[in-house]
């Protein structure tokens, strides 16, 4: 296992009123420049089911997120992974969402599975004060839910 570092920013502006945290960028994500790079991810098509919009280039996603006020980033700024299985994650150092709720209008954090769900209410929860809603995760390896399971499970950002 290698020491990896986040090399992705996060994404938000001032007006971003929902975060989603997952818990580190896949390799494919990493190589690419931006969040749920990975083909199979499932992410993209969930939002663009949720909010009937296609979103087929970076460009189109983040133009996608700053109309719908969603900031995404990770729980993780490094640690020890094996590819991108976050089951091999280890020794986390956590990203500083802190400035992240400073500078913009956060309301609600989401996270992206349940490693994300655990390492942030670990490492980060106690330190700003705010609980994170849970959903599923969105990555293939996460067989048992459907796309359509999904769709209806992260339903509630829309209706935020």
């Amino acid at each position: 296992m290698i020491m990896e570092k986040h090399t992705l920013e996060p994404f938000y502006n001032e007006d971003s009123e929902i975060l989603i945290l997952g818990s580190f960028p896949s390799v494919k994500s990493r190589d690419d420049g931006f969040y749920y790079a990975h083909p199979k991810n499932r992410f993209w098509q969930i939002l663009s089911v949720i909010y009937n919009e296609e979103l087929i280039d970076i460009e189109t996603k983040k133009t996608f997120l700053i109309k719908h006020k969603i900031a995404l980033y990770d729980v993780c700024a490094s640690c020890d992974i094996e590819k991108s299985k976050d089951a091999s994650i280890k020794n986390v150092k956590p990203n500083n969402i802190g400035n992240i709720i400073k500078k913009s209008n956060i309301k609600k954090i989401y996270v992206n599975g349940k490693t994300a769900y655990n390492l942030y209410n670990k490492l980060i929860r106690d330190k700003i004060n705010i609980d994170a809603i849970y959903l599923p995760s969105t990555s293939p390896a996460n067989a048992k839910f459907k796309l359509e399971d999904l769709v209806q499970e992260y339903s509630q950002i829309k209706d935020n």
